[in-house]
């Protein structure tokens, strides 16, 4: 059993939320990013808040898995990946398993 941060482009949501799944039912445990309600907009602070937090996550799990449907990586995400890097933290790719 492993502690996963999932990370990836929020537009990707439902891959998220699937990549969480998966990951799970393998008999791991996942941490997923936030995902704000459609109808609700969040302020910068909020924001930055929840980016904080999210890298948190990343530093107390065992790695983080990178949802890159067709390879995208954004920017937020390059950063989370750098980050699990310079903690020498396992990383894993979705694209890798498509």
């Amino acid at each position: 059993m492993k502690i996963i941060t999932i990370c990836g482009s929020l537009k990707f949501k439902d891959e998220i939320i699937q990549s969480a799944l998966q990951l799970e039912l393998a008999g791991n445990v996942c941490l997923v990013p936030i995902i704000p309600n459609e109808n609700k907009s969040l302020t910068a602070t909020e924001i930055k808040q929840l980016g904080d937090l999210h890298k948190e996550k990343i530093k107390i799990s065992d790695g983080i898995f990178v949802v890159d449907i067709n390879g995208y990586i954004g920017k937020s995400t390059q950063s989370e990946i750098a980050l699990a890097i310079s903690l020498g933290k396992e990383i894993w790719y979705a694209s890798k398993n498509e």
